[in-house]
């Protein structure tokens, strides 16, 4: 559930920001825009109108995917560690999901009490500090900051040269919305999706459905909500991220296996819950025996208070 959160959070992130850039004016040069316009923007600029005057009318696309090679060759190391990390973290939750299900499925037992519920929250948190894991794995929003200011420079220098908004890209227009972009990037996005549920389990292949929908719908809205130059860059970093997607399912996937297989023979899962433990839980009655006896001490005491003060009156 984090891991589907921070993901949406994260694609929100990049909604407001592109949301932001299209709020730029042509020739406008204030506020966060035009400090990335000025920064990013315009050297950008100047590097695809070179490119378009050297290399025809075309040259201001094979600009934009030059940047996104660059931009994502230099985020890849990066990305791959991140995703390196989810695998292990993905292949060792698969061994402990068993306990993790037995309490899950106790927390819906009629007799769970809130004292019971926190006995049953901690058996879980044991279940992962004593195998030593943590309870979510971070997928980290850092690669999708730093293509933000990519983002706003792309649009920026097409927005704000004539020439630039004029030009095409095999036919395909860089200053207006190209339907045929969005469809590419889109299903681009679709086979990366279908790539990474490849040697998955059948539990962590429902969670990931879900973002399998998420993240078309988002790339579909983008490519349509801005001009061909964003959806070049999309389409671009998407066929990248396939072949991305290819090494992690394909090399990095059965590497990462091995090895944690290996630790768990020498390591074995150690069993924190059991049917037993669990019985004991929602059986014992004890966690409401307090309660009573304080009731019951806070009354007799009140009751030896009244025959105090009934004794005090009669004396007087």
């Amino acid at each position: 559930m984090k891991f589907r959160n921070k993901l949406f959070a994260g694609m929100s992130i990049s909604a407001v920001a592109l949301l932001l850039s299209g709020c730029q004016q042509q020739g406008s040069q204030g506020g966060i825009s035009g400090f990335f316009y000025k920064l990013f923007g315009i050297p950008l600029q100047n590097i695809m109108l070179h490119m378009a005057n050297s290399l025809g009318k075309n040259g201001a696309g094979y600009a934009i995917i030059i940047v996104t090679l660059v931009v994502r060759l230099i985020l890849m190391p990066l990305m791959l560690k991140q995703q390196k990390g989810m695998l292990e973290q993905q292949h060792k939750i698969q061994q402990i999901t068993p306990q993790l299900k037995l309490v899950q499925n106790a927390m819906k037992d009629s007799r769970v009490t809130p004292e019971k519920q926190m006995k049953l929250v901690n058996l879980q948190s044991q279940v992962y500090s004593k195998n030593n894991m943590k309870m979510m794995g971070s997928v980290g929003c850092l690669p999708l900051l730093i293509q933000l200011p990519i983002l706003w420079a792309i649009y920026g220098a097409v927005a704000n040269s004539k020439a630039l908004s004029a030009a095409t890209f095999y036919g395909i227009s860089l200053g207006k919305t190209s339907i045929v972009l969005a469809i590419i990037a889109t299903i681009l996005t679709i086979i990366q999706s279908a790539i990474s549920l490849i040697g998955v389990s059948e539990d962590q292949k429902k969670v990931m459905k879900s973002t399998m929908i998420i993240g078309p719908v988002m790339t579909i809205f983008f490519s349509l909500s801005f001009h061909g130059a964003i959806a070049l860059y999309w389409t671009a970093g998407n066929l990248i991220m396939v072949f991305q997607q290819l090494i992690v399912t394909f090399i990095m996937q059965p590497r990462v296996k091995a090895r944690i297989n290996q630790e768990l023979d020498e390591h074995p899962i150690t069993q924190v819950v059991t049917e037993e433990i669990l019985n004991q839980i929602l059986s014992d009655v004890a966690s409401d025996i307090p309660k009573s006896k304080s009731q019951n001490s806070e009354t007799s005491l009140e009751e030896e208070l009244r025959k105090k003060n009934a004794g005090k009156q009669k004396r007087d």
